[in-house]
C-alpha cells in the first residue's frame, strides 16, 4: 500500500497530507477537551465550533508557509522549524478567536492545549514519513563509512539524508574522545576497529572527510585502508563545504597526489616570483599538460603579460578560456595574449619575440609520447631538436633574459628517439650558455660589441633546463588509462612486471620549472630529488585496491580485475634515471639538485646538427639514428622503425 501511495500524482499526495492534517486537527481538539474535562469527550452545542475552527484555521496557515510544497524525503531541521512557526501562528489565531467568542462550553485552556497537541502530531507525522522513506534506502548499493567525525563529516552526513545510492553506516575518527559516541544516531568507531566494522556492516565505500588533514596523514589512512574491500573516495576542500556547494555528486576519486607515495615538494613562492613579477613571459606548448600548468601558475605570480604559444588551436583556446575565466573572478590580473604558432617556424617565432619582447621563455613545446615519437622519428627530432634551436635563436636575437627548457628523465641514457632528441635539445642550451663567440651571424642582438675582444662574447640569455620524471595525470600518463580500464572492469595493462618510473604531480613539475629558472646561472641542468621510483605494477594494484576491488590472479581466482602484461613498447626502458653523471650539486632548494654533465662546444655541435637536419629532411632514418648515437652518449637505439 505504501508503494502505491508513492506512485500517486503530486497533487494527490498534497491533498492526502492536507486531509491528514485536518484529521489530526480534529483529533487533537478531542484530546484537548478530554484532558481539560478529565473524561472521554463527545462534542455538543457550541463545542462543535472549536472542532470546525481547527481544520479551517490550520489549512490556510500551513499552506501559506509552504508545508504542502515540501517533499518529505528532504525534510530537515528547517522544515521542522517552519512547522513549529506555522502551528504557532495557528495557535495564536485559535486562542484569539476563542477569547473573543467566549462561547459557552468551550474552556479557554483548550486554546493552549490543542495547538501543543497538534504540533506534536504534525511534527511526528513528518518525522515518521521521513524515517519510512529513509528506511526504504537501506538497500542502497553503497553502504558508506565516513572517515572523519568533524564538521566536514557531519555536514556530509546531513547531505546524505536524501541520497538513494548511499546509506551511511558508520563514522571513524582518530580522536579517542569521539570514539563510541554517535552523530545523528550513527556510531563513531576507532580506526583500529575498521576491518571488523567493514565486514560486520557490509561497508562498500569509505569517504575521507578530512579536507584540512596533512597529506602525510591522508596517505597513512589510505595505506591502512588498502587491504579492505572498499572503494576510497574524498571530499573537496573546506571552502566549498562551507559555501554549501558540495553534494554527494562531488565525491571524488582520490587525488592523484594520494597515489604518489611521497609528500609533494613544497613550492618556494618568493623564489618563483623573484625574476618574473611585472615581466612579459612566453610559454611555448601552452596548451599541454605542463605548459598549461605553467600558465596557470605564472598568471597568479604577478607577471605583466603572459604569451600563450601553442600549435593546436583547440588546446590554445582551452587554456586561454580557462585563464580568462580566472581573470573575470579576479584571480588573474595579467594581460593574456594567445599566439597560434609552431616552434618549427623560425621566422614566426622570431617575429613574436620582436613584437612582444618577452623577458622569459619557458619552452615546453615538445613531442613526449615515446611510442608515437618512435613511430614518427623524423617529426620527433624536427620538433624537439630544431624547434628548440629555433626558440634559442629567437631568444638570442631579441635579447630574452631567461630561457628554461622543460626536459625529461628519458634524456638520460635513452633507448628511444624522444629521449635522445630531448638530450640533444639540452646540449644545444648547454653549448649556447658556454659559447664565447656569437653562435648565429644573423643574430645582430647577439653579436659582440666592436670594443669587445674576440672570444669574450657572453650570451645575453641565461639558459637552463629542468629534467623530471613522469607526470601524474598528464596526457599519456598511466593514471587516466588505469582508471578507465578499472571502470570498464579491466584488464589493467602493464608493459612489464619490473618496470619502474619516477613520478611527480603536474603542479610540482611546473613549480620546479619556475624555481629552477630563478636559480639558473647559465647552462644548468636541474633535477628533482623524487625519492624512490615506483613500480608500475604496484601502482596498478594500488589503484585497483583503492577502487574497492581485488586483483584476479592464480592465488585469487575470484578477484575482480585482471592485470595483464603487454611487453615493453618500442623505445621503452625498464627504469629511468635522472642523472647522466655523478655527484650532483645542491641548490638553494632542498629538493632540487644541479647536475654536472658533459657538453659539446658550439662549433662541434653545430656541424653535427647540420648533418642531423639533412638526415631528417631526406628521411634517412638509419643515418639519423647513427647521428643521434654520436651526439648522445649512452643512446642505444632499438630495431629500426618509424619514419
Amino acid at each position: 500500500m505504501l508503494e502505491h501511495i508513492l506512485s500517486w500524482h503530486r497533487t494527490t499526495k498534497r491533498l492526502f497530507v492536507a486531509a491528514l492534517d485536518a484529521g489530526m486537527g480534529v483529533f487533537s481538539m478531542w484530546v484537548a477537551f478530554t484532558l481539560r474535562l478529565d473524561t472521554l469527550h463527545w462534542p455538543e452545542g457550541n463545542q462543535w465550533i472549536a472542532y470546525i475552527l481547527a481544520p479551517v484555521l490550520a489549512f490556510p496557515v500551513l499552506m501559506n508557509l509552504g508545508l504542502y510544497r515540501a517533499i518529505f524525503r528532504y525534510t530537515g531541521m528547517q522544515a521542522l522549524l517552519t512547522t513549529g512557526k506555522a502551528v504557532g501562528i495557528y495557535g495564536a489565531l485559535l486562542l484569539a478567536i476563542l477569547l473573543i467568542g467566549k462561547w459557552e462550553g468551550i474552556p479557554r485552556s483548550v486554546g493552549f492545549l490543542q495547538p501543543l497537541i497538534f504540533l506534536l502530531l504534525v511534527g511526528a507525522s513528518r518525522s515518521l514519513g521521513w524515517l519510512w522513506l529513509a528506511g526504504r534506502s537501506t538497500a542502497a548499493p553503497h553502504r558508506l563509512l565516513i572517515y572523519g567525525a568533524g564538521a566536514a563529516g557531519a555536514q556530509t552526513a546531513a547531505g546524505l539524508v536524501s541520497a538513494r545510492n548511499y546509506r551511511l553506516q558508520a563514522f571513524a575518527d582518530d580522536d579517542p574522545s569521539k570514539v563510541g559516541r554517535s552523530i545523528n544516531g550513527v556510531r563513531v568507531y576507532a580506526p583500529q576497529a575498521l576491518p571488523a566494522t567493514v565486514q560486520r556492516l557490509g561497508i562498500t565505500d569509505v569517504l575521507l572527510a578530512l579536507p584540512s588533514a596533512p597529506r602525510q596523514r591522508r596517505q597513512q589512512i589510505i595505506e591502512n585502508l588498502r587491504e579492505l574491500p572498499v572503494r576510497i573516495r574524498t571530499l573537496p576542500g573546506l571552502t566549498d563545504l562551507a559555501s554549501g556547494k558540495v553534494t554527494i555528486t562531488d565525491f571524488q576519486d582520490l587525488d592523484i597526489e594520494d597515489l604518489l607515495g611521497r609528500p609533494p615538494v613544497a613550492p618556494d613562492l618568493p623564489l618563483m616570483q623573484r625574476h618574473i613579477a611585472g615581466q612579459t613571459v612566453m610559454v611555448t606548448g601552452a596548451g599541454g599538460s605542463i605548459g598549461s600548468e605553467l600558465c596557470r601558475q605564472l598568471a597568479q605570480l604577478g607577471v605583466a603579460e603572459l604569451l600563450l604559444v601553442e600549435h593546436s588551436e583547440f588546446a590554445l583556446y582551452s587554456i586561454h578560456q580557462e585563464l580568462q575565466a580566472l581573470a573575470q573572478q579576479g584571480v588573474v590580473a595579467c594581460k593574456l595574449t594567445p599566439l597560434l604558432a609552431n616552434v618549427n617556424n623560425l621566422q614566426r617565432m622570431s617575429e613574436l619575440c620582436r613584437l612582444h619582447r618577452p623577458a622569459h621563455i619557458y619552452h615546453a613545446a615538445a613531442y613526449k609520447h615515446v611510442p608515437m615519437v618512435e613511430a614518427n622519428a623524423g617529426e620527433g627530432v624536427q620538433n624537439n631538436v630544431f624547434g628548440t634551436l629555433n626558440m634559442v635563436r629567437a631568444a638570442l636575437e631579441h635579447g630574452v633574459g631567461h630561457f628554461v627548457l622543460v626536459s625529461t628523465d628519458k634524456a638520460v641514457r635513452p633507448t628511444n628517439i624522444m629521449g635522445a632528441s630531448k638530450r640533444v635539445a639540452e646540449l644545444v642550451l648547454q653549448a649556447m650558455a658556454h659559447a664565447t663567440e656569437p653562435p648565429f651571424a644573423e643574430g645582430q642582438a647577439a653579436a659582440p660589441a666592436a670594443s669587445r675582444a674576440p672570444g669574450t662574447w657572453r650570451s645575453p640569455t641565461r639558459f637552463s633546463m629542468v629534467r623530471f620524471g613522469n607526470v601524474l595525470g598528464s596526457s599519456g600518463s598511466v593514471i587516466p588509462l588505469f582508471r578507465q580500464q578499472i571502470a570498464h572492469g579491466g584488464p589493467v595493462t602493464v608493459t612489464h612486471p619490473e618496470v619502474t618510473r619516477y613520478f611527480m604531480t603536474i603542479p610540482e613539475a611546473a613549480q620546479l620549472v619556475l624555481q629552477a629558472g630563478a636559480m639558473a646561472e647559465g647552462g644548468d641542468v636541474f633535477v628533482l630529488d623524487m625519492g624512490e621510483p615506483i613500480r608500475i605494477l604496484e601502482l596498478a594494484r594500488r589503484m585497483v585496491a583503492l577502487a574497492g576491488l581485488t586483483v584476479r590472479s592464480n592465488q585469487h581466482p575470484s578477484g575482480d580485475i585482471d592485470i595483464t602484461f603487454t611487453g615493453l613498447r618500442p623505445g621503452e626502458k625498464l627504469y629511468e634515471e635522472l642523472l647522466i653523471g655523478d655527484n650532483p650539486l645542491p641548490t638553494g632548494h632542498p629538493r632540487i639538485l644541479r647536475a654536472q654533465e658533459e657538453r659539446f662546444e658550439w662549433h662541434v655541435l653545430q656541424a653535427r646538427l647540420g648533418e642531423l637536419e639533412a638526415a631528417v629532411q631526406s628521411g634517412e632514418l638509419q643515418r639519423m639514428r647513427a647521428l643521434l648515437k654520436a651526439l648522445v652518449p649512452g643512446y642505444q637505439p632499438e630495431a629500426a622503425g618509424g619514419q
